[in-house]
């Protein structure tokens, strides 16, 4: 049985969707080419990683001649609230203010983000 895939993004296909993100469209090679590995990735396991990716729904293709052309349906600002909806909803009990209250009691936080998180609030209310 294959393994179940994550409707989130694993941090190979974040490596990828950032490529395109940046590229608005790349081939499996333009992708391959703008990753900085070491080692470098096979030329599978990018196509492979792609092809995850347009299963999930993030990236579509279209063809340029023989090669595919990948590009993303989900923009980057789209794609980081579906994970901290995911992360909200996983590890603290759907509870964006148990997320905040977290965050605030990190002590690795220094005072200046501090600060702007407090302004941020103040906005909001």
């Amino acid at each position: 049985m294959p393994p179940k895939t994550s409707a989130t993004l694993t941090e190979a296909e974040l490596r990828l969707m950032n490529v395109l993100w940046e590229k608005g469209a790349a081939t499996v090679q333009q992708v391959l080419d703008a990753l900085e590995e070491n080692p470098p990735l096979a030329y599978n396991s990018v196509l492979t990683t792609i092809r995850v990716l347009e299963r999930k729904g993030y990236v579509k293709h279209g063809k340029d001649g023989r090669a595919h052309v990948y590009a993303p349906v989900i923009g980057r600002k789209e794609a980081s609230r579906f994970e901290v909806k995911h992360l909200v909803n996983r590890f603290f009990k759907n509870s964006h203010e148990l997320l905040v209250l977290n965050l605030i009691e990190d002590e690795s936080i220094d005072d200046k983000e501090l600060m702007r998180l407090r302004e941020l609030l103040k906005q909001k209310s």
